[in-house]
């Protein structure tokens, strides 16, 4: 087959997998494979195997996506790809950041670091930055966090890339909250939540509610953060997102207290009848 059959194939794939339809997208990477094996296309192959690369991560799959980033390595090393070496070895630190081994991640993420900067590639240092403040904030460096998605911030904004801008301002503002700094927390999931709705993406709109919903819950307040999450769980069950589940439990056990609490407000006192003893 011709590298055009290959091109389609990922095409399909890649709307699969923008809907997040991970089994139908990996069948349409493996027919796209299929035809670069046998026509030798060294860019459709990287392309195709990236992708298969990143479906498989996706999905659970990391000792697959492992193998497909590691062939897609070797081929660009052998042709002397240095912005496309760079993208794959940050791909290697992100499974590495799945299976929480902060360390190893982080490395990947500075070799890759040196590699895209000399490419001049923006785009990919953008959340390249973003993913280091990842790394410092699981591993409790929260100052460095903070100044590695401010890289990540301006060079989305310098982008324009309004999409990304709201997820770092989420991940600052959930940096904030582990400092219990909730006024500066809130302050930035506000923010996110305003370009994903100028963006109409409800999916980044449900991450900020969440984020705002941990935050009330935090300062004590169980209504507002039980409203926030119902809307969170109703974009759960729109898209059958993974976390539908928890979050129903989370909001049940949220609403059970509150219903104690306001028990406990309206619940009526205890009387004393003449002979000295109490009664309800």
């Amino acid at each position: 087959m011709p590298s055009s059959s290959s091109d389609r194939f990922n095409q399909i794939g890649n709307e699969y997998f923008g809907r997040g339809l991970y089994t139908d997208a990996y069948t349409y990477y493996q027919q796209a494979l299929e035809c670069d094996r046998g026509t030798g296309d060294l860019r459709a192959l990287v392309a195709t195997l990236g992708n298969l690369g990143n479906v498989c991560a996706v999905s659970g799959r990391r000792e697959q996506a492992q193998q497909y980033y590691q062939e897609v390595l070797e081929l660009q090393k052998r042709h002397g790809d240095e912005r496309g070496i760079g993208a794959t070895l940050a791909n290697l630190g992100n499974l590495r950041t799945d299976a929480g081994e902060w360390e190893q991640a982080r490395a990947y993420y500075l070799e890759a670091l040196d590699l895209l900067s000399a490419a001049g590639d923006e785009a990919s240092l953008a959340v390249l930055y973003s993913n280091l403040g990842l790394v410092a904030r699981e591993t409790g460096n929260f100052n460095d966090a903070l100044v590695q998605y401010e890289r990540s911030l301006a060079l989305m904004r310098r982008l324009g890339n309004e999409a990304g801008m709201a997820d770092v301002y989420r991940m600052i503002g959930k940096t904030h909250a582990l400092r219990r700094h909730y006024d500066d927390a809130a302050s930035c999931a506000l923010t996110s939540l305003e370009i994903s709705r100028r963006l109409c993406d409800e999916l980044r709109m449900a991450g900020a509610w969440y984020l705002m919903a941990g935050i009330r819950e935090e300062q004590g307040n169980q209504v507002e953060a039980a409203g926030l999450l119902e809307r969170v769980v109703a974009v759960d069950r729109k898209y059958r997102l993974p976390k539908l589940e928890e979050n129903r439990c989370r909001l049940a056990v949220m609403r059970e207290r509150i219903a104690k609490e306001v028990g406990a407000v309206h619940e009526p006192p205890l009387h004393v009848n003449p002979t000295g003893k109490r009664r309800a």
